[in-house]
């Protein structure tokens, strides 16, 4: 058995986990678990899919106290407590506050929404039972387990399936107030009518076109919109790529996520590709126009979850080389999407069919909603 880590603390995961299975004795499923906790390491977008779950989870077990583990940069976004969930923060490559997690116990219920691996975490926090998604491998990943579920046999968003994880009614969906604002240090933020156009990305195979930004850029500058153009960190020269002459208000890597969920929140509109800041964007209730190239509009975009949110997945849908069918190394039949590398891919053509032309027109039709709207996207809260 050879069991990789990808931090330091593994090694002491895995042995609390084998501790507190050997002193646990015969498990048993709950029927009202009064402590659930979610386990996982994600990265943004993925995170915040996991919302439809919190939801469901807060409707079904309306009393019980539901933690749920992050990143420690994340956590910020979740201060206001949504669905009344505690974040329990922390950091593979640090020690203590991995400690801090294993030295918790008393969860009837753990679950496990992406990387199997988790549920050895969970086991070492003393959760008595832990659900999970079938099929992920190596195999060692999954032997702390004790019920799986199965994804979606027909398409589905992720986050619709996520939510399969707990058994009972679907949860409301998501609307005003479900997110309280979150705690931030304030930043000089625009103070009139301006949109936001998220030019960076975690892969440069989800970078579109620098010279279409800028066309976009004027495009929504001639209606009157100041542009205001982020990035994340190690991106600033994407920034400087789009705007070389330096004309628009820039945050590139000056944000963290709680001024970000409100620099959103105030905009008329954003437009960013496929990545975290679209499903930011889900939950600070901004329109958004999204550019899926390789990843998927019937796995990353509203859903039935978000079905009432102003977002517009711009695609070539069954473009041939989107092709790919694996999700958390599980299989998935009707799924089609890209995750190859630079050295697989070296040019994203699926983001090249893009053209500005077809950006532009949707931009118009959600700023001509936005325009009518008197619903859940009138009020554009300023930072």
């Amino acid at each position: 058995m050879r069991m990789s880590s990808r931090g330091p603390a593994w090694a002491g995961i895995f042995l609390r986990s084998l501790a507190r299975r050997a002193a646990g004795g015969r498990r048993l499923k709950p029927l009202r678990p009064a402590r659930i906790v979610v386990v996982h390491h994600l990265l943004l977008g993925d995170t915040i899919l996991l919302t439809p779950l919190l939801a469901k989870l807060r409707r079904v077990y309306p009393d019980a106290r539901i933690d749920m583990t992050c990143p420690s940069s994340m956590a910020p976004l979740y201060s206001g407590k949504p669905y009344g969930i505690e974040v329990l923060a922390y950091d593979l490559r640090d020690r203590g506050s991995v400690a801090n997690l294993l030295s918790r116990s008393g969860y009837d219920l753990a679950v496990v929404p992406g990387d199997n691996r988790f549920s050895w975490l969970a086991q070492a926090m003393g959760a008595r039972w832990i659900r999970a998604f079938r099929g992920d491998r190596p195999p060692y990943k999954n032997w702390p387990v004790d019920e799986y579920v199965e994804y979606s046999k027909t398409p589905a968003t992720l986050a619709d399936m996520t939510a399969a994880l707990v058994d009972g009614p679907l949860p409301e969906p998501f609307g005003a107030g479900q997110w309280p604002a979150p705690a931030y240090r304030r930043f000089e933020a625009p103070t009139g009518r301006y949109c936001v156009l998220h030019v960076g990305a975690r892969s440069p195979l989800r970078l579109w076109d620098s010279a279409r930004w800028r066309s976009l850029a004027e495009f929504l500058a001639r209606k009157g919109l100041e542009v205001v153009l982020t990035a994340g960190k190690g991106e600033e020269a994407v920034v400087r790529d789009v705007d070389p002459d330096g004309r628009y208000r820039a945050f590139a890597a000056a944000l963290d996520l709680a001024q970000l969920w409100h620099l959103l929140r105030g905009a008329t509109l954003l437009v960013c590709p496929d990545t975290g800041i679209a499903h930011l964007a889900k939950i600070a209730r901004v329109p958004t126009v999204a550019l899926f190239g390789p990843g998927s509009a019937v796995v990353f975009g509203k859903g039935d979850f978000w079905r009432h949110a102003d977002f517009a997945a711009v695609t070539i849908a069954d473009f041939p080389c989107r092709d790919q069918r694996n999700l958390f190394k599980r299989r998935i039949e009707w799924m089609r999407h890209c995750a190859r590398t630079l050295d697989e891919c070296p040019h994203a053509r699926c983001l090249d069919a893009l053209d500005i032309e077809m950006v532009k027109m949707e931009v118009d039709s959600m700023l001509a909603r936005a325009t009518r709207s008197t619903g859940a996207y009138a009020e554009r809260a300023q930072p």
